[in-house]
């Protein structure tokens, strides 16, 4: 049973036109990453109330806490990530879910010109950063979802599954996304069958292969790229996949803070899901 959720940020940075434009798709939950350009870490009780009661008044759920935790370089201060974390934690308490998108870190001093065959250098370290992520989650009862996000550690389905397996946590599982795959150069289907097994959470958006480095400046409608999403989907079907399929689209772009799809162009893709979704036998909760 497949969940619809979205990065409703990508419809309008306002919550109301994001509400307006999900309940139109008839989309019934949220992965809470921003409204009004800020993130969703950095509001204020009170915007976090005042969101909350709108999304009450709509019937509109959390999917999980689309936190940056993690997207941050491996050699920085681990401290206010911790914090971060627990501020995403409190946040899962006032949204009623208890799931949190986190990341692997990037590279030492966030360095966009760093050799990814130089991660095994760092790679102790991004584990015992993981591993006390996990451990803080578990005491807090929630679920910490990793993203394969462009240029992280864990981008490349390998890296991916020496995360999970090395910290080995119930409390930490993947939020695969085949798009990020295409878009770093990796096969998405490599990618689903290497990470598989860890797999709860779904997120929906296709990409030509070798992303920005060949001339792809943005998301296509799924199953029109490269993620070979359909193969993940009817693979998922078979296993009996019962969660969340969240739509982020980035039909006008994206980049490390988040994407651009517009009030337009997102019913167009929910639909182009929804078509790969009844062709592969899967079922819309």
């Amino acid at each position: 049973m497949f969940l619809l959720s979205a990065f409703a940020d990508e419809i309008s940075p306002d919550p109301r036109v994001q509400v307006s434009v999900l309940k139109d798709c008839r989309v019934r939950f949220i992965e809470f990453r921003s409204i009004f350009h800020t993130n969703v870490l950095a509001l204020s009780d009170e915007q976090v109330r005042e969101f909350k009661k709108l999304l009450d008044d709509e019937g509109i759920g959390l999917s999980a806490i689309g936190s940056p935790v993690g997207k941050y370089p491996v050699d920085a201060d681990f401290s206010p990530h911790l914090d971060k974390l627990k501020r995403a934690i409190e946040l899962c308490g006032v949204f009623g879910t208890p799931n949190i998108r986190v990341f692997s870190f990037y590279p030492p001093g966030n360095d966009v010109a760093f050799d990814p065959s130089a991660w095994p250098t760092h790679r102790d370290e991004v584990i015992r950063r993981m591993a006390a992520m996990a451990e803080l989650a578990a005491k807090s009862k929630v679920v910490l979802l990793h993203e394969n996000e462009h240029r992280i550690y864990g981008d490349s389905p390998e890296r991916v599954r020496d995360v999970l397996t090395t910290v080995n946590s119930p409390v930490l599982r993947a939020a695969y996304d085949a798009a990020n795959y295409a878009y770093c150069g990796y096969d998405p289907v490599a990618g689903w069958e290497q990470t598989k097994a860890w797999t709860t959470h779904l997120h929906i958006k296709d990409w030509y292969a070798g992303g920005h480095d060949a001339g792809h400046k943005w998301g296509v409608l799924a199953g029109h790229g490269d993620g070979k999403i359909a193969h993940s989907i009817r693979d998922a079907v078979s296993r009996g996949y019962h969660g969340f399929a969240v739509m982020e689209p980035h039909l006008r772009g994206g980049g490390p803070t988040g994407g651009v799809t517009g009030p337009d162009l997102f019913p167009p893709a929910v639909e182009a899901f929804r078509a790969i979704l009844r062709d592969c036998d899967g079922q819309e909760g």
